[in-house]
């Protein structure tokens, strides 16, 4: 009895996790398998992509050289990082920013490597609402339509009948 409960504990469980809403963030490596170096166009890398709530982006670079800084948009435009908004740098080259809200990121390394392209700028927006479901209208009344109820018992009567018919053979 005792591990009967427990598997229907389970099965219950089970199906609750099925009724949550799918979570779906996304990780971006920054410049992808060229990490976070000089000389690459991280505008370019970012073209194309859509940035949404809950996301990251993922920075690998040599922790002795580069950083990983938030800034304004006029310090992002100069290179600027005197005054960094946040300094995602933790010391490893491997780092982490979280997109949790919506606006534009400008995010630079500092010691001089944003004027070597060490720069990029990510516009975050919300996640777009899932599409519509499209209602199915049927053309042909099915078996179990609403004004076909009662054709349902005379199905069930002829296929009784016919399993009698066949045992008595």
């Amino acid at each position: 009895m005792e591990r009967m409960k427990r598997v229907l504990l389970l099965l219950l469980a089970f199906t609750v996790l099925l009724m949550l809403p799918e979570a779906s963030a996304t990780k971006f490596t920054v410049g992808n398998n060229q990490f976070w170096n000089p000389n690459i166009n991280y505008t370019e890398w970012a073209k194309g992509k859509h940035f949404y709530l809950g996301d990251w982006l993922y920075f690998v670079y040599d922790r002795n050289q580069a950083s990983v800084l938030e800034v304004n948009k006029t310090d992002y435009e100069t290179c600027n990082s005197d005054h960094p908004l946040t300094n995602w740098t933790r010391g490893a080259g491997r780092d982490v920013v979280p997109l949790n809200v919506t606006k534009t990121y400008y995010i630079i390394s500092g010691r001089g490597f944003c004027f070597s392209g060490m720069k990029i700028a990510v516009h975050v927006e919300k996640l777009p609402p899932p599409p519509k479901a499209v209602p199915v209208k049927s053309a042909a009344p099915t078996l179990f339509s609403q004004d076909r109820i009662l054709l349902m018992p005379v199905v069930f009567a002829i296929g009784a009948a016919w399993d009698a018919f066949i045992h008595f053979w």
